[in-house]
Formats: structure tokens, C-alpha cells, sequence
């Protein structure tokens, strides 16, 4: 009775499982890395769809007293000369959020022509819909984005050296190379995914990626760990079979972990709302990605680094 209790209900795979995971090495390091590859090219073109944060500009908030009319709010802010660049429904039915670009200029001329920007918006939306009112207007300078933008690529690889060093300290640098080298795949298939999916690239982004980042690196230590105990307990045992062996052992695990995850990222995607949808999506891309690496990138770059050093017991047994 108590070892049915200390059992978890729901196995995602069975007891004993053997999964020859290594057989595929390479066809998913060349398939990794041709999505990498891929991904770098989608970088520079299309490129990223840069948000207000880091390309400048106007984020308008409004709330109509019906359900939102988007053709008669766009011909009334093109009527007032109002370039808008993204007009969409966030929220409920009469929440309202457009995008401007930020007027040229610099100092205080650059701040009348945003302040007349916004008052010309706000009257194009009352005039296209009596009675509505803007809740909020964020306005960001180009200087402040450029400096948001360097800030936060300087953010991610700070993170990547903090990985780095925590792995090589905890593991051995075969470890770490192998963890980064996948981490670094992974970052690229994710901003594929971000040009593919032309999500807003801003900040909130910027901290999805880092969540990504740690998430997966989580991943990679639960199966790690395994894999430095399975060194000490299995001494002759060839690194390709000890490896199969720790991914196997640890599979239930990393699963379930992956799982709970993704159905909880699952309905801000599904219901989030522009404001949180993009954020749930990448979120849920990043899931994949990263427990996939773990199996088919991040284990078979250990194997290649480590066949000769890590199972040092095993060749001098073999040389004997």
C-alpha cells in the first residue's frame, strides 16, 4: 500500500524504458543546426518586429462605449493625418490599443509634435466613436529605446556567462560547453520564431527569452545530475549507453515537469490578449525547444566531448 502511495499517478512512460536516444545523434544536431541557420537568416530578414521599446514611439490605450469600430477609428485618425501603425483589440470587445510612430525632432519641438500627435489621436477616436476614452498614452524617445535595445542583448549574454560558469563549477567543462552551445541553439530557433511569428519584440520578450533560458537550463542539470551519478556507479559502462541510460531514467521527469509548464503558459495563450499572448506563445515555443535540446542537442554534444575524458575508468580497463 505504501509504495502504490509514494508512486505517481500518471507515467508518461513506462518503468524499465530503453530508449536508444544516441542512435539519432546526429540527425538531430544537423537538424538543429539547420533551423538554427535558418533562424540567424530570418534575423535579417524579414528581421525582427521591433516594438515601442525598443524602436521608439506611441502606445495609445482606449476604451469605446460599444464593441470597437476599426474602420471608422483608422479613417478617422487617416482624416487627422495620424500615421498609425498598429491598430488592434486588446482585452475586451471595445478595448482599443493603436501604435504610432514617434514624430522626428529633437528636445521640446519633439515634444509638441507627440503631444499634438496624441491630441489628434484621441480626437480621431471620440469623433469615430462618441464617447470613448483614452486611458492611456506611453511615448518612448529613440535614445531611450537604443539603450533599452543594448541593455537587454547585454542582459541575455550576461546570463548565458552566469550559465556558463554555474554549470562548470557544479559539473565539468564539458558539461558547460555542451549546455551553452544547445542554450545558444535554442535563443537562435527562438528568435526564428519571433521573425517568423512577428510578435513584438520588446522587453516583455526580452524577459521570455531569459524564462526560456532558465527553464531549459533546469532541464539540462535534472538530466546532468543523473548522468554524473551514473559515471560514479557505472564505471565500465560506454558513455553512449550510460547516456541513453540517464535520459531514460530521468524521462518521467522532465515530461511531467514540461508539461505542467505548457498547460500553464497554455491558456494565457489562448486568452491573454495582446498583451499576454505573444509573451504565453514564445513561452510555449521555448518549452519545446528547450526540452527537446536537452535530449537530442545538449546529450549528444556531451557524448562528443566527453567520450575519451569522462570515461577514462573504461579505457584504462580496455588498455589492460
Amino acid at each position: 500500500m505504501n509504495a502504490l502511495l509514494g508512486r505517481p499517478l500518471l507515467r508518461f512512460v513506462p518503468d524499465g524504458t530503453r530508449i536508444n536516444f544516441m542512435r539519432g545523434r546526429f540527425i538531430g544536431l544537423a537538424t538543429s543546426a539547420f533551423l538554427s541557420l535558418a533562424s540567424v537568416g530570418l534575423f535579417f530578414w524579414p528581421g525582427l518586429s521591433l516594438g515601442i521599446d525598443f524602436k521608439g514611439g506611441i502606445v495609445v490605450e482606449a476604451r469605446t462605449q460599444g464593441p470597437a469600430n476599426f474602420d471608422a477609428i483608422r479613417a478617422a485618425l487617416q482624416q487627422r493625418h495620424v500615421p498609425a501603425a498598429g491598430l488592434q483589440r486588446f482585452g475586451a470587445d471595445n478595448d482599443v490599443l493603436i501604435r504610432l510612430d514617434a514624430p522626428s525632432g529633437k528636445d521640446a519641438a519633439s515634444e509638441a509634435a507627440t503631444q499634438s500627435l496624441v491630441d489628434r489621436t484621441r480626437a480621431g477616436i471620440v469623433a469615430a466613436q462618441p464617447g470613448a476614452q483614452m486611458l492611456r498614452a506611453d511615448a518612448v524617445g529613440a535614445s531611450v529605446s537604443s539603450e533599452l535595445f543594448r541593455n537587454g542583448l547585454l542582459a541575455l549574454g550576461l546570463s548565458l556567462l552566469m550559465i556558463l560558469a554555474y554549470i562548470w563549477i557544479r559539473f565539468e567543462w564539458e558539461f558547460a560547453i555542451s549546455a551553452v552551445i544547445t542554450l545558444v541553439l535554442d535563443l537562435t530557433k527562438t528568435v526564428g520564431f519571433l521573425a517568423l511569428s512577428r510578435f513584438q519584440f520588446d522587453l516583455v520578450m526580452v524577459a521570455a527569452i531569459l524564462t526560456i533560458l532558465g527553464y531549459s537550463t533546469n532541464d539540462k542539470v535534472v538530466v546532468y545530475d543523473r548522468v554524473r551519478e551514473n559515471l560514479r556507479k557505472y564505471r565500465s559502462m560506454p558513455l553512449r549507453e550510460l547516456i541513453d541510460l540517464s535520459i531514460n531514467e530521468t524521462l518521467n521527469r522532465t515530461l511531467g515537469t514540461s508539461s505542467t509548464v505548457f498547460l500553464a503558459a497554455l491558456p494565457l495563450a489562448l486568452f491573454g490578449g495582446a498583451t499576454l499572448s505573444g509573451f504565453a506563445w514564445v513561452m510555449l515555443f521555448g518549452i519545446v525547444v528547450g526540452t527537446s535540446s536537452s535530449i537530442f542537442i545538449a546529450a549528444p554534444i556531451l557524448l562528443l566531448l566527453g567520450e575519451k575524458r569522462l570515461r577514462r575508468d573504461l579505457h584504462a580497463v580496455q588498455k589492460r
